[in-house]
């Protein structure tokens, strides 16, 4: 009898779970409708400004450079939107809002570029030395730094690298959206904050990242390790991966397995400083409080796991990496 009712007792409590999940995921759907009715409007109000460019004046650049600065705002308002409401989205809706976002981008360069021609855009690459060899992090062979002087409406990021060490300093300068992609047995270092970071098709390659102030979107990678700090986080496809995390709320994977997660466990000069000006400076603990999307068992998902500590890298301090050093 008192197995009979235990029996009873977990079902219950297991079918009041996936009450209480279905009904956040139906509040959750009435909030998508309005973000992405904003995120609508917004985009029309830009697509309207781009229209009325080729009507301005051409004997007034000052003018000119002032509605393009006008413009390249409401673009940044329009990724910060989606950045702080992207967690509340689907993946789909993320994607293609981003790929708005990386529209309306291009549109106002070709503007720019028509109406106010000017020197682009460029990274810098040059050779660096590797002094031995960490089991935990793939040895480059050529340091890529990222020129953080750029214009607002530029979208920085690293794509298309193999075996490269790839460096990002913005602790001098103001950031929104950084993407990586299709990038292969590669370093990342992001040092400083960035608003909202996007990862995609990455593969025996480790990332270091100071705090991102909104979500990291993370898709389509294998055999990678990540270090970041972020107030949201959602990762789809992933296998074989580790993640050392500070994160404000739960995280998401969704179509995920084999992978592992552990505490935050990065350092560089003024770190602490960037952690508490992006809210990130206390530890939540939610860096082993994952949610799996596609397990709606009571018992925890078989997809992710805790890493053991004696697997763990410890702490990595990437201000020796700058130089193409690559000691821990």
């Amino acid at each position: 009898m008192e197995e009979g009712a235990e029996k009873h007792k977990k079902h219950l409590a297991m079918v009041e779970r996936l009450s209480k999940r279905s009904q956040r995921r139906s509040e959750n759907a009435e909030s998508s409708s309005s973000i992405l009715s904003q995120l609508s409007q917004l985009k029309s109000s830009i697509e309207s400004q781009l229209a009325q460019s080729l009507s301005s004046d051409p004997s007034d650049p000052s003018k000119l450079k002032l509605h393009f600065q006008n413009i390249s705002q409401s673009i940044s308002e329009l990724e910060q939107l989606v950045a702080q409401n992207s967690y509340s989205l689907p993946s789909y809706d993320v994607r293609t809002s981003l790929k708005t976002v990386s529209d309306l981008k291009n549109s106002l360069d070709l503007l720019t570029a028509q109406l106010i021609p000017r020197k682009k855009f460029s990274f810098k690459n040059k050779p660096t030395a590797t002094k031995k060899d960490d089991s935990a992090i793939p040895q480059p062979k050529q340091l890529s730094t990222l020129n953080s002087d750029f214009p607002t409406h530029h979208s920085p990021g690293f794509a298309n690298k193999t075996s490269e060490l790839l460096v990002a300093d913005f602790r001098d300068s103001q950031v929104g959206e950084f993407t990586l992609s299709d990038l292969d047995s590669c370093q990342v270092r992001i040092i400083g904050s960035v608003r909202a970071l996007f990862v995609h098709r990455l593969k025996n390659s480790t990332l270091y990242v100071g705090p991102v102030t909104g979500s990291v979107h993370i898709e389509d990678v294998h055999a990678c390790v990540f270090v970041i700090a972020s107030h949201q986080i959602r990762i789809h496809a992933a296998t074989k991966s580790d993640f050392y995390l500070r994160v404000r709320t739960r995280p998401i994977i969704e179509d995920t397995n084999a992978v592992r997660f552990a505490p935050y466990c990065l350092t560089y000069p003024g770190i602490e400083e960037d952690l508490r000006a992006a809210s990130l400076h206390d530890e939540t603990g939610n860096w082993t409080n994952v949610d799996d999307f596609r397990w709606l068992r009571a018992v925890q998902s078989p997809n992710w796991s805790v890493l053991p500590e004696n697997e763990r890298v410890g702490i990595v301090d990437i201000s020796n990496f700058q130089n193409g050093d690559n000691d821990l």
